[in-house]
């Protein structure tokens, strides 16, 4: 790459999603960011590429776990200021900014990729074709009938992962809605469960013991990001539902949770960690530390949701991962080039990340 030939550029979109979002941050009612593109080569007057290669990355910063919008706008501009002074220096611009990294590191992995005629996720992992990645069917706080009908047409959609969100209603009303959806689907549907810290480690305890006859997969994240020590402790009382971490993993980092004992897997969101290489590097770790990573977006437009796509699929074994996420969104950055079918996202095999008509008016 002759980084003298490189310039950044990046333009802010705000996507509307096609219900609010309740979070312990607030109502999300649209996802705000900055669309990036790298270009290596020339542009014609009008500032469109010519004959160039182009990288396209995206930082959609959330409340709670990136970058304010402002500050990651600042930090974007300084990338694009120093970019031509080498790659390094505009990626060091950046470095403290996770969602403004994210969309730098992209874009650079994107650009490259394509120089080298490569999907990016035989760029990031070196390994073989990958077609598919199984993906999970996500349920929201309904109550236990609705909590039924929806986990049963996930099901028949050809979802074989559902993961339900807890932690809203009561604990009863939750052993509930995942029995329910348990019956409604039967021994062949892999069922799990997402609290976003939600309980104290009593109503962790009672959920456990219900979920353990049930037949729970897995529970993300019951306690508060800080409780690692009560994490390890439900851990070692589950007979057979599998602990992860999400807002603990950024809280804690990897050795701090091994050396807990506190998970069994961990939950790498790409905007959240500064990038899928970081996100990359992490899961590489993680596996060799006996622990399963799990990919997923943060509600991300087509440029992020398809580069996490790619991260997952350079992980070797990876389970269902967290990337049917596009149906949230009302509107889109561009033509989303992932196709699920039958409970899986089919990889795109382009050059890159396979994105393209995102800068256009």
């Amino acid at each position: 790459m002759i980084e003298d030939r490189l310039s950044l550029e990046y333009r802010q979109f705000s996507l509307s999603l096609s219900s609010p979002l309740e979070t312990a941050d607030g109502r999300i009612e649209s996802r705000d960011g900055f669309l990036v593109r790298v270009v290596d080569g020339d542009s014609r007057e009008d500032g469109k590429p010519d004959d160039a290669t182009v990288g396209y990355g995206e930082a959609t910063p959330l409340a709670g776990w990136t970058e304010s919008v402002s500050d990651c706008e600042a930090a974007l501009e300084r990338a694009r200021e120093s970019i031509r002074g080498s790659v390094n220096e505009a990626l060091e611009a950046v470095e403290r900014q996770v969602a403004a990294r994210h969309a730098v590191s992209l874009a650079l992995a994107d650009l490259q990729a394509k120089r080298e005629a490569t999907p990016l996720y035989r760029y990031l992992g070196r390994g073989p074709m990958v077609g598919r990645v199984p993906v999970n069917a996500t349920i929201g706080d309904g109550d236990p009938s609705e909590t039924a009908a929806d986990t049963r047409e996930a099901a028949e959609r050809g979802f074989g992962t559902c993961k339900l969100k807890v932690g809203i209603r009561s604990v009863e009303e939750d052993i509930e809605r995942i029995r329910r959806a348990r019956e409604a689907t039967g021994d062949g549907v892999t069922l799990r469960a997402d609290a976003n810290e939600a309980w104290t480690f009593e109503e962790a305890e009672t959920a456990l013991d219900a979920f353990d006859e049930i037949g729970l997969s897995l529970l993300e994240q019951p306690l508060p990001a800080g409780a690692l020590e009560g994490h390890a402790t439900l851990r070692k009382r589950s007979n057979g539902v599998l602990i992860a971490l999400d807002e603990g993993l950024l809280e804690h980092g990897v050795d701090a949770i091994c050396e807990a004992g506190a998970a069994d897997a961990v939950v790498l969101k790409p905007m959240a960690l500064g990038g899928i290489d970081v996100a990359r590097k992490m899961a590489v770790w993680v596996n060799e530390l006996g622990l399963t990573p799990i990919v997923t977006t943060t509600i991300d437009g087509v440029v992020a949701r398809t580069g996490a796509l790619h991260l997952a699929a350079s992980i070797p074994d990876v389970p269902a991962c967290g990337l049917a996420t596009a149906e949230l969104l009302a509107e889109d950055l561009g033509r989303d080039p992932v196709l699920l079918e039958n409970g899986a996202a089919v990889v795109p095999q382009a050059k890159g990340l396979g994105v393209d008509g995102v800068w256009e008016e």
